[in-house]
Parts: structure tokens; C-alpha cells; sequence
């Protein structure tokens, strides 16, 4: 499978180029973007109020304003590079894995899983399970 380079200001985005090829992978990798540029906005509105965000080993957030505390916390954790591996979405689920790069050149794979309200095009977030290695 081909991969294509993006660029979105000072972040490089690698992927497949299948990876936006359906609206739920196109949102998924849109959403990864989001993460990785801290773009809140984007972010917020795809959830809804009452989200429920684990990130495995670490914390569990509740509520989208909880969501956006964490969010403005991670301002200071600048990305450089997004690499996504894999995203696959099967009706009201999806999951995305990859690696991102910190401008500290520190590294991590992830793989989010998400649930939707629906299956439908415009359906919001209600879950996020997020694990998160650091690569040494």
C-alpha cells in the first residue's frame, strides 16, 4: 500500500492512501490530526457532552469539559510527525493506531478506539479508549 506525506504547518502526517477512502476513516484521521495539532475545536465538537475518554493505565475523563481541561494541558506536548498505521471502522466503532513524535523527539504508539452515538455520518463520539506506549 502507497503512503502519502502531508503537511499541516509544522506537523508531518504520514498514511496510507487509503486512509480517508470512507467518512468514518476520513473523520478517524481527521480526529488524529485534531490530537496531534491540539485543535480543540475540531475536537469538541465531534463529542458529546457527556464522553467518557479511558486512556489505559493512566486516566479516565468524563464529560467533554473534563475532555477540554486534559486538551489545554497538552498544549505544551508540540507533535512534529503523525504516522497512522491502520484505521478501521465497522458501523458505530472505529480504531486507529500509529506513532506520533513530540518536538522533544520523544515517541509513542497509540491505538484509539472509538464509539459513536450511530453509524451515521454525523454521529458523535461517546467513548474513547486510547492506549498509549512510549517507544524507547
Amino acid at each position: 500500500m502507497d503512503k502519502i506525506n502531508l503537511e499541516y504547518g509544522s506537523l508531518k502526517v504520514v498514511c496510507s492512501d487509503d486512509c480517508g477512502n470512507a467518512p468514518k476513516k476520513k473523520l478517524l484521521q481527521e480526529l488524529a490530526i485534531a490530537f496531534a495539532k491540539n485543535d480543540q475545536i475540531f475536537i469538541l465538537e465531534h463529542l458529546k457532552d457527556d464522553v467518557s475518554w479511558d486512556i489505559v493505565g493512566n486516566k479516565q475523563i468524563q464529560g467533554k469539559n473534563h475532555v477540554a481541561e486534559l486538551l489545554t494541558q497538552m498544549e505544551k506536548d508540540r507533535a512534529t510527525e503523525l504516522h497512522i498505521n491502520n484505521i478501521i471502522t465497522h458501523g458505530s466503532t472505529g480504531s486507529i493506531n500509529g506513532t506520533i513524535v513530540l518536538e522533544n523527539k520523544k515517541s509513542y504508539t497509540f491505538c484509539d478506539i472509538y464509539n459513536f452515538t450511530s453509524a451515521g455520518r454525523n454521529s458523535k463520539i461517546k467513548e474513547i479508549t486510547s492506549f498509549v506506549i512510549e517507544v524507547k
